[in-house]
């Protein structure tokens, strides 16, 4: 029998031939295992002594899972009638050096978690691989309950949650996992009603500018944007939206680009952009709103509160992600099954002084 302390994921695989990946999603209640295989890992993870929380469930950590001393949860540590099992921690992961969207959906997990009653440890990897290895390591060292992981961007990520052992949700950026567990801002009704508000002030010949075509977050308000101008019959003003880097640098050049030609309203998919096409229409004369409306994407109060004028903006409301990942984290701690896949959360428009 190996020790209680020792037993690790190995250990089971190496029991009933299978990888560890397979033992941590037959532990976890995830993906589509046969039956057989299920009862065989469930039986030898039982045999070797880890504690089984619901059936198919246990609480393992990766590959130095161990069996834990079971505790209450709720309240406080060792309430009486609620699941067992807990450390009361959970891991955050990140690759958001600047914490510009960590932040806010640190925030909104704490919401949900409570002041005092779970506490959070955060790592930021700078999105290197090898970083992320330790961190998700050290994590199960601390015995988290469960690891939301997270991002700068909403381009899907590569999964790490067979890795682990323990429940994951990812915050903003998604995983390529479809059995995993996701939550993202709304990016397309996002883009939908930021069109709206411009058509709603008059707007009929809209410009859209954007950062790099290649990612996520681009293609889904650009495009959302279009079927929006479309739909109502306006004009898409140069013929295509503009694509360029996500910066103010960008949103001056682009503007400059539209000098000269008929537009009224412009959609910039960042705040960014957006400061830099104010800063480019009132050098020129244009005036913002008078002449032309200009809406942009992320509420960053830093941009848009400092520009000339202030910035309408749609907000990804990142608090509503980190309270939506907490609630689908704690869950999956408590053993429900959550199904996998991508879920939104509503973004919402903040006007300001240029529309």
């Amino acid at each position: 029998m190996v020790n209680r302390r020792e037993v690790t994921l190995a250990d089971v695989a190496a029991r009933t031939g299978v990888s560890v990946g397979t033992v941590s999603k037959v532990l976890n209640g995830r993906g589509q295992i046969a039956e057989e295989t299920r009862q065989r890992v469930s039986a030898a993870a039982t045999e070797l002594g880890l504690t089984v929380r619901a059936p198919g469930r246990t609480v393992p950590g990766a590959d130095r899972a161990v069996a834990r001393p079971m505790r209450g949860f709720a309240g406080a540590p060792g309430s009486a009638g609620v699941a067992p099992g807990r450390s009361f921690l959970v891991g955050v992961l990140s690759t958001d050096a600047y914490g510009r969207f960590t932040i806010p959906i640190l925030t909104g997990a704490e919401d949900t978690f409570g002041p005092g009653e779970v506490s959070m440890l955060l790592a930021e990897s700078r999105g290197d691989p090898i970083r992320e290895t330790h961190y998700v390591q050290t994590f199960l060292n601390q015995r988290v309950d469960g690891i939301v992981v997270t991002g700068r961007s909403s381009d899907p990520r590569p999964s790490i949650t067979e890795l682990l052992g323990v429940p994951a949700v990812y915050a903003l950026s998604p995983s390529l996992d479809p059995d995993d567990v996701s939550i993202v801002p709304d990016d397309e009704a996002g883009a939908a009603r930021a069109i709206d508000h411009l058509l709603g002030s008059g707007r009929r010949s809209i410009a859209v500018i954007s950062g790099a075509r290649r990612h996520t977050a681009s293609s889904h308000r650009v495009e959302s944007a279009k079927r929006a101008i479309a739909a109502a019959g306006a004009t898409l003003a140069s013929g295509d939206a503009m694509y360029g880097e996500w910066s103010e640098r960008w949103g001056y050049e682009a503007a400059t680009r539209l000098l000269g030609t008929q537009f009224d309203g412009v959609f910039c998919t960042s705040d960014q952009i957006a400061r830099g096409v104010v800063d480019c229409l009132r050098e020129a004369g244009i005036v913002v709103p008078t002449q032309v409306g200009v809406v942009g994407v992320d509420n960053w109060s830093v941009i848009t509160d400092a520009a000339r004028p202030s910035i309408t903006s749609v907000d990804l409301n990142l608090r509503e992600v980190g309270r939506q990942a907490a609630d689908l984290l704690m869950r999956m701690i408590q053993g429900e099954q959550v199904t996998g896949g991508v879920r939104t959360a509503d973004c919402f428009l903040v006007a300001r002084q240029s529309t």
